[in-house]
């Protein structure tokens, strides 16, 4: 006998929550300051060790189409907040966890979705009037950031450094804009470049460009230039190519020779033509080309005092110019003045036996109107691959949590606290409702304990316990009461500076709800050609 649709539906139903379970076991155990690291093998073999959502999730392996949905929900999360990656697939999987006791009971997938958004909706209310204002004092706005970024960096390998990264992250954003009267900022003004060697706390912010790559020392060239001004050029150095694929064969001396003096004077017109301009610096994109840059072409720069960088990677190419104001030149023809950046100085220096490039936008002895930069760029250091990665992307969080902050400018209690005051306030809520909603907003409510509890357990505390305590705390009244997995107690998350960007929680309730509505209106799985 064939099976029926709904006896279908209901199979499908079950594999994906199924699937999400799965999803949950393998990243739960990151969530928190006390969460286990993983140690993930690319498919390319490279090894790499982190405990941030977003990157497990990435470098899954997942085959089953409802994994891959979770998969999609941490990247979403870490557009939108750049935080809370982690606790986004946590609370999907824990919403999906409480659907098959509410089918049991008859309730159809509708309708538990329609009470899923329901619950979504007052929980949003919820974290709306529990937030704190941002303290818009500007004497104290550094230091509020500051803390919000380090409750960031706590969960991260890295978080022994929190106190030297989270200033880097938060004057790296006052660089770029006013976070008291901004309402966003674009992260890709703030680029990170990375060099091995020597420990995270060198970390630097630098008011310019940075690359990790060397001058062309040929001819002994320029490697410092003050006062420089600075040309980006997309084109050739070199004799020009034919269009198709030919050789051709030169059996005279005298037409060798004259090739050559020719070659010669085509790259010498070049290079007079850029000196003309009154470019001392030349940065050459990397280009596709094998022989793009000739060794004459270099020579005669080097004896102009001309300095250059070879092999800018184009996506760079739109941070440069913002940074130093200089326009890209696709052809010897358009060089000219007008397209010229500038810059206080432009040096070769050597960190940790490593050479580098290092331009500075402004002279430093000169005061600098506050959060003018158009760019800023930090290096971050670190003794090899795997901590500079993870290093990055604990920088790159903080940033985000910044970014949160400057964009809705409140915060929330961590800790659980949120969590556990939304479990019990909608609990509440759902006493207040009539029919089948009730029961939906009951299960929704009794999911986001599994934060607080998650956090408990991978702390080495006792997690009935502790979630117990906590719900007495928030039953008196104390709603910043929190998890403190540094000191195993149930203590003011407010008074002890663990707190977040309100947007962060309430993006992952709203992104973990749609999320888990979509899964649950799946009735059937359709192969396609």
């Amino acid at each position: 006998m064939a099976p029926t649709s709904s006896a279908k539906s209901e199979d499908v139903r079950t594999t994906n929550i199924a699937a999400a379970e799965e999803v949950l076991s393998a990243i739960r155990t990151s969530l928190g300051p006390r969460g286990m690291d993983k140690m993930v093998i690319t498919g390319k073999g490279d090894v790499l060790i982190s405990n941030d959502g977003a990157t497990i999730m990435k470098e899954l392996e997942a085959r089953h189409p409802a994994a891959r949905l979770l998969i999609e929900l941490s990247k979403a999360q870490d557009v939108e907040a750049g935080d809370g990656t982690t606790s986004v697939v946590v609370m999907c999987c824990s919403l999906l966890h409480e659907c098959p006791n509410l089918l049991k009971m008859g309730l159809h997938p509708s309708v538990i979705s329609r009470g899923y958004g329901k619950a979504a909706a007052k929980a949003e209310e919820i974290l709306d009037s529990m937030s704190i204002d941002l303290d818009l004092d500007p004497s104290n706005v550094r230091k509020t950031l500051i803390t919000a970024a380090k409750t960031s960096l706590s969960s991260k390998v890295v978080s022994q450094y929190s106190k030297w990264l989270a200033p880097i992250a938060v004057d790296a954003v006052s660089a770029i804009c006013d976070p008291l009267n901004d309402d966003n900022v674009n992260l890709d003004d703030i680029r990170v470049v990375k060099l091995a060697g020597d420990t995270i706390d060198r970390t630097e912010l630098i008011k310019g460009l940075c690359f990790p790559r060397k001058v062309s020392h040929v001819a002994n060239g320029p490697t410092s230039i003050s006062n420089a001004k600075i040309a980006f050029i997309q084109f050739c150095l070199s004799a020009p190519k034919t269009t198709m694929d030919s050789s051709v064969v030169v059996s005279d001396y005298q037409q060798m020779d004259r090739l050559i003096r020719e070659e010669r004077r085509y790259i010498l017109t070049m290079c007079k033509k850029i000196k003309a301009s009154g470019c001392n610096v030349v940065l050459i994109q990397k280009s596709i080309l094998r022989d793009a840059v000739s060794e004459i072409a270099l020579a005669f720069l080097a004896k102009m005092g001309i300095m250059v960088v070879r092999n800018i990677e184009r996506e760079d190419a739109s941070f440069v110019c913002r940074t130093v104001g200089c326009k890209p030149i696709a052809s010897i023809e358009h060089f000219t003045a007008d397209k010229l950046g500038h810059a206080f100085i432009a040096e070769e220096i050597e960190l940790s036996g490593k050479r580098m490039v290092r331009v500075i936008r402004d002279d430093p002895a000169l005061p600098q109107p506050e959060h003018s930069a158009k760019t800023i760029t930090v290096l971050v250091r670190g003794v090899n691959k795997l901590i500079l990665d993870e290093a990055d992307r604990s920088l790159h969080d903080a940033l985000c949590v910044i970014r949160s902050l400057v964009k809705k400018k409140k915060q929330l209690p961590g800790g659980g606290a949120a969590e556990i005051e939304l479990a019990m306030r909608l609990d509440e809520y759902a006493q207040t409702l009539s029919g089948l909603e009730s029961y939906v907003v009951k299960a929704y409510a009794n999911a986001f304990e599994l934060i607080p509890y998650t956090l408990a357990e991978n702390a080495g505390l006792n997690p009935i316990a502790t979630v117990t305590k906590l719900r007495s705390e928030h039953n008196k009244g104390v709603t910043m009461a929190g998890i403190h997995v540094k000191k195993g107690d149930i203590l003011d998350m407010r008074a002890k500076k663990v707190i977040q960007p309100t947007l962060v929680t309430s993006s992952a309730v709203k992104l973990a709800t749609e999320t888990a509505q979509m899964i649950l209106k799946i009735s059937d799985i359709v192969a396609a050609r």
